[in-house]
Formats: structure tokens, sequence, C-alpha cells
């Protein structure tokens, strides 16, 4: 996988015009035969490029003005409470349908995952991008004040089911610094010769700061080491097209090296391994030791940090520290000094389980909360839905939530109240042996909360 070249700065220094000429060049300068013939793509980009050329050489002034802004963080609204100005999710039940946009659980960093996949337009006959638009920005606006990555499966679209470049055009300009701010990873996953000449022509209006977002994928395979590659929502068009491709050029389906995962457990091993077969190891103690590190830590010196377990750390060093860490070398995190790259671990570490702290037996039981009409009655099925849990995995909730409790307790000082850390830890407690659901994250959110702003209550054993 490869980053995409990108040039100037991200004040927009140097920014050139894009002339006629250099879009014919951009279309038919000479590219590699990809994997599906996408020419009818091309002769309409072509024709469009045309038409939006002096539009985009117009805006890039303006484009300019709106990275440099300034954006002053809101914590409270940041951590999932949508723009009341939006209309309802039920508003857009005719777009929802299809399937286009879905939550994919968070990556292996710890971020948000959203899946957009091309395939699952229909025909621009039968179907209005713009209401589309809208229903992307309300899906979007549940996650974008925290840090996120998407992913575009581009195979399956085709000249029927296309927006037009100008709907494009208009798209990138109503996505302002609100959507771009805390993306940080965009895959562009099978980009065809379409998907090259779309970023050469918008090249000249992005920052080199959103440019190095932008990543190529061009076998599945090369998602694994950034994703956890069985909550993806993958079509099965797009599956069925990776494996032709990989058939055709004869490539391995295994994690390019560097990955983490692997079949081997190590007997140090700590991320990914079952909770039963780490008190074992650890002489029946339910508490792994690495999160008895990480959370003296941040108990230490975290617990003031303003929006604690929001922000990602640098990826490199999640991976060498988590590698370090499973082949049994002593890391100490008040030595290294990051506050975000033990959250972020703490998270990880919850999330990589091969089974949720709160089971998949009673993930069915878990959705249907919300049900319940009285907070009492919410916080009494909690608690038994808890006391359902084994003994090590109640007493390792227990452990998580105790030390939640007191990141509470200091939600003036670091913004992350039992309602915002919901959204932050509930992904990483609760999930579905199948696919994740956008449907499903209200009520774990609203589980997750009780959960935490109920703490004594619920393990009043």
């Amino acid at each position: 996988m490869a980053e995409t070249e990108e040039k100037g700065s991200d004040d927009l220094e140097g920014y050139e015009k894009v002339e006629h000429e250099d879009v014919e060049d951009m279309i038919w300068a000479e590219e590699p035969q990809l994997e599906f013939d996408d020419s009818e793509l091309q002769q309409s980009a072509k024709e469009e490029l045309k038409e939006l050329v002096d539009e985009i050489n117009m805006a890039g002034e303006a484009s300019v003005q709106a990275e440099e802004s300034y954006f002053e963080p809101n914590f409270e609204k940041e951590l999932g409470t949508p723009d009341e100005s939006l209309p309802q999710s039920d508003d857009f039940m005719e777009v929802a349908e299809h399937g286009i946009v879905e939550f994919a659980g968070d990556d292996v960093y710890g971020r948000k995952v959203i899946v957009i996949s091309a395939c699952k337009l229909p025909s621009n006959k039968s179907f209005n991008h713009d209401r589309f638009l809208r229903y992307l920005m309300y899906t979007l606006d549940k996650y974008v004040e925290n840090d996120y990555s998407l992913v575009y499966f581009h195979y399956g679209l085709r000249s029927h089911n296309k927006p037009s470049l100008a709907w494009l055009w208009e798209a990138y300009k109503m996505f302002d610094r609100k959507y771009k701010k805390n993306l940080k990873a965009l895959y562009l996953v099978h980009p065809s010769n379409f998907i090259r000449i779309l970023w050469n022509m918008f090249k000249p209006v992005l920052s080199a700061k959103f440019g190095k977002k932008v990543m190529y994928v061009n076998y599945l395979n090369e998602l694994k080491s950034h994703l956890h590659f069985d909550q993806l929502k993958i079509p099965k068009p797009v599956l069925d097209h990776d494996a032709r491709m990989m058939e055709r050029y004869k490539r391995t389906s295994q994690p390019q090296s560097g990955a983490f995962y692997t079949d081997r457990i190590l007997s140090t091993q700590q991320f990914g391994v079952p909770v039963q077969t780490l008190q074992e190891r650890n002489g029946g103690d339910p508490i792994p030791p690495v999160l008895k590190k990480i959370t003296s830590y941040l108990e230490q010196e975290g617990l003031g940090t303003e929006g604690i377990f929001r922000r990602s750390a640098v990826a490199s060093t999640i991976r060498k520290t988590q590698e370090k860490i499973d082949e049994g070398q002593d890391v100490d995190f008040n030595v290294i000094g990051d506050i975000n790259l033990a959250a972020v671990l703490l998270k990880k570490f919850l999330r990589e389980l091969p089974e949720p702290l709160m089971t998949f037996e009673l993930y069915e039981d878990v959705i249907t909360v919300e049900d319940l009409n009285k907070e009492e009655l919410k916080v009494a099925y909690v608690r038994e839905l808890v006391n359902k849990l084994p003994m090590v995995n109640y007493q390792l909730l227990r452990f998580i939530c105790e030390f939640l409790d007191k990141v509470i307790q200091r939600s003036e000082d670091n913004k992350m109240t039992a309602a915002n850390l919901a959204i932050v830890f509930g992904p990483n407690l609760i999930w579905s042996q199948s696919q994740a659901s956008l449907s499903a994250m209200a009520p774990i959110n609203a589980l997750t909360r009780i959960l935490f702003e109920n703490f004594t209550e619920i393990f009043s054993r």
C-alpha cells in the first residue's frame, strides 16, 4: 500500500490553476491496466472535467481559507451528540436501506471506521444524490469529532450509478474542516483510472496534510495491518473481485510484514488472547499485567487530560509498543510519557479480545435495553446481565469500570462524562459475532452509559 503523492503545503502555497489542456493530459496519460473497464467513466469524466475546471480554479482561495480556519473543540457536543439542525435518521430511510454507508467498529488504533461501498449505489435514474449527501453528513456527524477512518470500496461504480463530477465537487466543498480535522485515514480500495483522474483533478486544492491521509489499497489483505478485517462491511462483489485479482496476479492473502496478527500465540502475548487463558498464565489473577500498568500510569498522569481516550497516537509507536508487550519486554509508560498511547492500548486490548467482555451470548439482550422506559428498570436489567457473565469477565469488567469511574470523577477537567466514555468504550466492550451495525450503536452506548453511571450499584454482589 502506498500513500498518494501530493504537492504544496497545508496552506496550499504554490496553488496552480488547472488548465483544460492539463485535464486532457490527466485523462489520457498512460495508466497501468487495472481491474475493470471504466472507459465509460473516463469518457464521461473528460467531458465533465472541462466544465468544472473554471469552478475549481475559482474555489482555490476559498479552500485555503477553510483549511486555515480555527476550530475550538466542544467535547460535550463532539462525543456523539448529533447536530439538531440536521434531519433525524428516520428521514433518510429510503437512502439508508441501500447500506451504502455503514459503521464497522474500531480500527486497530481505536478509531471509528466508516465504510462506503460504491457497488451499492442504485441507478442514477432512481436515486437522489443530494439526499445521499445529506445522509452521509448526518451519519458522519456521529463520529467526526473523534478520530475516525474512512474505507471506500470503489469496485462497482459504473456509468449508470456514478455521481456527477459536479456533485463530487459540491460534496468536497460541503465537507469542511469539521469532517477533515479528525479523519486519520482514507483508504481507497481497488482504485481505478477514474479514481486517479479525480485525485489529480482535486490535488491542486487539497492540502498536503489531507493528502497524506489518502492511501491506495490494491488488495484487501493490505487492510489487515490497520483494520479488524472480520468487522469490515465488505460486499460480496468486492470480495469476489479481490479474489479474481489475487488469482490473476498470484498474490498471497497473508498480511504484509509488520502486521500485528499471527496465528502463533506467544506464551508472553497479552493482546488477542482469551481472558481465561490470561488468567491461567497469571496464576489465577483475572487482571492482566498490561492493564494494571496502563491504568496505574493513567491514574497518576492522565486523569486530568482533556479528551482522554478520544485521540489516537502515532500508529508506528502503537505497533512497536504492542509488539514489545506481547514479546514479554518491560514497557515503562512513565518513561515513554505518552498518555494517548496508553489510552489507545487500553481500548485496543479490549477490542482485540477474541470475545468481548460482555460476551457474544449476551449481545441480543444488550441491544434490547432501550426497550425499557424507566431508568431504574434499565439499571436493574444491566445488573442482571452483568451477573450472568463468567467470573473472569465479571472481575475484569469491574476493574475497567472502577478505573473509568475515576476518569468520570475528573470530568470537569478531562471533559469525559459517563455518556462520553460510553461512546468511546461501548464498541470495545460489546460487539456482535456478525458485522457491526449502525442501528446497534445507540443501545450499546446506552447500556455502557448505565454501566458507568451506576458502577457501585451494578457491581454490588
